[in-house]
């Protein structure tokens, strides 16, 4: 290869993770509280490339007047969400807010990671279930 065609190369390189980082995946969030059997809440947002589920409900909470949420952050394992739209876990209770992934193919998984760590993938649908331990 050529100087400039190399340095063409490397250019090209340098920008993608910038032009990745600006596109949006869209993302459907279920709220479901199980513990009263109401109808599920559906909210559509979008996560970064890449991006944290935390992110993407950072941006769904700043677009939607109807959703909100907190978190507590753990020194070892990071955020936890702690309420949602109001309704937060409690330990004498002994629930919570379990996060839950229904994948393209319809399979259900229960990520290993938090919404801290979790990177949605493309017509993936979130779900956060009020439930108990």
């Amino acid at each position: 290869m050529t100087p400039p065609a190399l340095l063409s190369a490397a250019l090209l390189l340098l920008l993608l993770p910038l032009t990745l980082a600006d596109s949006l995946v869209p993302l459907d969030v279920v709220v479901v509280n199980s513990l009263l059997g109401s109808a599920p809440e559906f909210h559509t947002t979008n996560v970064a490339y890449r991006g944290i589920l935390l992110g993407a409900l950072r941006r769904l909470m700043e677009s939607n007047k109807n959703f909100k949420f907190t978190f507590t952050e753990h020194p070892d394992y990071g955020p936890s969400l702690q309420s949602v739209n109001g309704l937060a876990g409690n330990s004498d209770d002994r629930t919570y807010w379990e996060l839950l992934v229904k994948t393209a193919d319809g399979t259900m998984k229960r990520p290993d990671v938090g919404i801290g760590c979790y990177t949605p993938k493309e017509k993936e649908q979130i779900i956060l279930n009020f439930t108990r331990w």
